[in-house]
């Protein structure tokens, strides 16, 4: 019924930035909050940030308070993960996801295919 798909993955540098933005289709329920997860390779997947319908609402994973910042627009059905001060760390695939606020997994009504972000150090 929801269809996400990411994009803006691939290479960073350490310091430097990425911005990942996801797009929804299908029957979108207004009060779906969207966000990010990340997992990277033998780890498991772990909460990066995430979202409010209204976006008066975003929380973020501790490793990433301070340098990430989630955006939606709602008018487009799209929502955005600005990355700065990009870690090595930081590398792994990148999925939206979207479902009832608070974000959690074992709510989520959709998850995207995921994008791969590397960053180099």
């Amino acid at each position: 019924q929801v269809q996400l798909a990411e994009s803006g993955g691939g290479l960073g540098h350490a310091g430097g930035s990425l911005r990942l933005s996801c797009a929804a289709s299908g029957r979108f329920a207004n009060t779906y909050a969207m966000g990010w997860f990340r997992q990277a390779p033998g780890k498991e997947r772990e909460f990066v940030a995430a979202i409010s319908w209204s976006g008066g609402n975003t929380y973020y994973g501790d490793f990433v308070k301070g340098r990430f910042t989630i955006s939606r627009d709602n008018a487009k059905n799209t929502v955005s993960l600005q990355m700065n001060s990009l870690q090595s760390e930081d590398t792994a695939v990148y999925y939206c996801a979207a479902g009832p606020w608070p974000l959690r997994v074992v709510n989520l009504s959709a998850w995207g295919q995921g994008t791969q972000v590397t960053v180099s150090s």
